[in-house]
């Protein structure tokens, strides 16, 4: 799917009474997750084991 049609379905997926800001947070969310996946897909996340170690000394048990 193209991004300008996942747009338009994003935005048709609101109730009338929406407001810019409701249109502006969701399309942001919606390309800041697909942004992510694309670097996943390219190889460029963070093995859960590294995140677990890093966190581990912030994180309470």
């Amino acid at each position: 799917m193209k991004i300008k049609e996942i747009a338009i379905d994003t935005i048709k997926s609101f109730p009338d009474n929406a407001t810019w800001e409701d249109v502006k947070e969701r399309i942001e969310f919606v390309a800041g997750i697909r942004m992510a996946l694309k670097e996943l897909d390219e190889g460029k996340g963070i093995p859960h084991s590294q995140i677990e170690d890093e966190s581990s000394s912030w994180i309470p048990k």
